[in-house]
């Protein structure tokens, strides 16, 4: 229960901080070899996404991953994998952009990388185009000589 209560003042901090700056800012990224490193991985995932490829996403996520998902509650790896597929099967035609303009990423000296953006899912319904904007943050982990994705928060519903 602390590591919760831990995790929701830490991600209320970021998205506080997120909303203070304003949203007109570039974002300059302390470190542009590991801003390239995490959109390189972002791309790694959403193209794995993109293709319904789950094996290519068990590996990107940590055994231990959080997401939070502002309709869907809390979910373990598990969930997540399950989520995945379910998504896969009823909506095959579902594509993961980013937002141009929109990817922030900022170090964790020792962890890794916090990558912050917004993300559009597309896809035909009734044959019209339907189009979701949503903001996430993911905590990346680098370890082992891989990097792994500890934390989702998914919002904007």
């Amino acid at each position: 229960m602390k590591r919760i209560i831990r995790t929701s003042l830490f991600l209320a901090c970021l998205l506080s901080l997120k909303t203070a700056r304003g949203q007109d800012k570039i974002h300059q990224p302390k470190d542009p070899q590991l801003y390239k490193t995490i959109l390189h991985m972002d791309s790694v995932m959403f193209n794995a996404f993109n293709t319904h490829n789950l094996e290519v996403l068990k590996t990107l996520f940590a055994p231990n991953v959080e997401f939070y998902h502002d309709r869907g509650g809390l979910q373990d790896y598990q969930t997540t994998m399950n989520g995945f597929k379910g998504v896969f099967a009823t909506t095959p035609d579902l594509r993961r952009e980013l937002v141009p303009g929109t990817l922030e990423v900022y170090p964790i000296p020792g962890f890794g990388a916090i990558e912050i953006g917004t993300h559009r899912f597309v896809h035909l319904e009734s044959g019209q185009p339907s189009i979701g904007v949503y903001q996430f943050i993911h905590t990346w982990q680098f370890k082992d000589d891989q990097w792994k994705i500890t934390r989702v928060i998914s919002i904007g519903h």
